[in-house]
């Protein structure tokens, strides 16, 4: 009992988003402190760990044959465990500034329908990378905590959190879930498409980082304005095999990003029909929340509006919901029990 209190007073109790393609943390008592891309950056020859978090995002795409660059989450779950276990040491260690005695609680955010092989192998890697005590959280249950959303009440409550790697949909009553789906689209496969559509129509070979920069600025879900958008975009012509730019504009995006929308329209009807009647009434009162990255995409809240006829609302900050509402969990026990996988 007199180390537990102990550990409890050096340490630092921290929420983790362990996404796709940002890793977020909230540290108890200091809000979030941490945001960095998911990648590491390692030898070829050696395997060492050569950079993490920014640093090696600005590798990406951009690396001689010695040096390759990963993302060791994929989809939503941990694809290479030591590399994942190498990113969260870092980063933890980094809020610690260096210091090993410190041992925190950890809650850690986990997409829906996770296996007990992947639960297993996130929480082994927290362990190994210092962590006291590791408590795992559906992301759909944390986003509809971080987005305020009153989870608690005997009332339907939707939430969709469209992150990097997977789209988390849940119903949630009485911090309980009614219905969850995840499902494998999200920001890459936005990215993705745009990559397709680009090499398809113009044989024009791009990077992730400009997919990346073309969905941010010119992408949609639905045609806002008759007023069109366009940009310069570079890339290797995959014919000559010399680098070629090219002008594209805001209406082939929204044609490129058509099937990852209607997928994620497809899965929010699915869960709709799947609902409870009284809860469904519920929720074409409240509508639906969207959190995480994708919900950030230009038009998608007014076509989804328009498939559903139900209310649509964007998160405050959807970007930070999952981990400011698994911060929140780690303040209340209570709620900690009912919610924890």
């Amino acid at each position: 009992m007199f180390i537990n209190s102990v550990m409890g007073w050096i340490s630092s109790d921290m929420a983790i988003d362990l996404g796709t393609a940002n890793t977020l943390v909230y540290v108890k008592g200091k809000g979030i402190v941490l945001n960095e891309p998911s990648v590491v950056a390692i030898s070829s020859k050696t395997g060492k760990v050569l950079s993490i978090g920014a640093d090696a995002k600005r590798m990406l795409g951009r690396t001689p044959g010695n040096v390759s660059t990963i993302r060791p989450i994929k989809d939503g779950v941990i694809s290479d465990f030591d590399y994942t276990k190498e990113m969260l040491k870092y980063f933890i260690q980094r809020i610690h500034n260096r210091k090993s005695f410190m041992r925190p609680r950890i809650i850690i955010g986990v997409p829906s329908g996770i296996t007990q092989v992947e639960q297993r192998a996130v929480k082994d890697a927290a362990v190994s990378s210092g962590a006291r005590d590791v408590y795992l959280i559906e992301e759909s249950v944390a986003a509809a905590i971080g987005a305020g959303m009153p989870i608690s009440d005997p009332s339907g409550n939707m939430i969709v959190d469209i992150g990097g790697g997977t789209t988390d949909i849940a119903v949630i009553s009485m911090a309980g879930i009614v219905y969850s789906k995840a499902i494998r689209m999200g920001g890459d496969k936005m990215d993705e498409a745009i990559i397709n559509y680009i090499k398809r129509k113009y044989n024009l070979l791009i990077g992730e980082i400009m997919a990346e920069s073309i969905k941010i600025d010119i992408g949609s879900a639905y045609k806002m304005d008759s007023e069109r958008h366009s940009m310069e975009i570079r890339g290797r012509d995959l014919v000559s095999g010399i680098p070629k730019m090219i002008i594209i504009d805001d209406e082939e995006i929204l044609e490129s990003l058509t099937d990852p929308v209607r997928q994620i329209l497809d899965s929010i009807k699915l869960a709709l029909e799947n609902t409870p009647p009284e809860l469904s009434a519920d929720i074409v009162g409240k509508g639906i929340v969207l959190a995480g990255g994708g919900a950030m995409l230009k038009g998608l809240d007014v076509f989804l509006r328009e498939e559903t006829s139900l209310p649509i609302i964007i998160a405050e900050d959807p970007l930070t919901c999952v981990v400011l509402g698994a911060g929140k969990v780690l303040d209340d026990e209570n709620i900690l029990e009912k919610v924890m996988v």
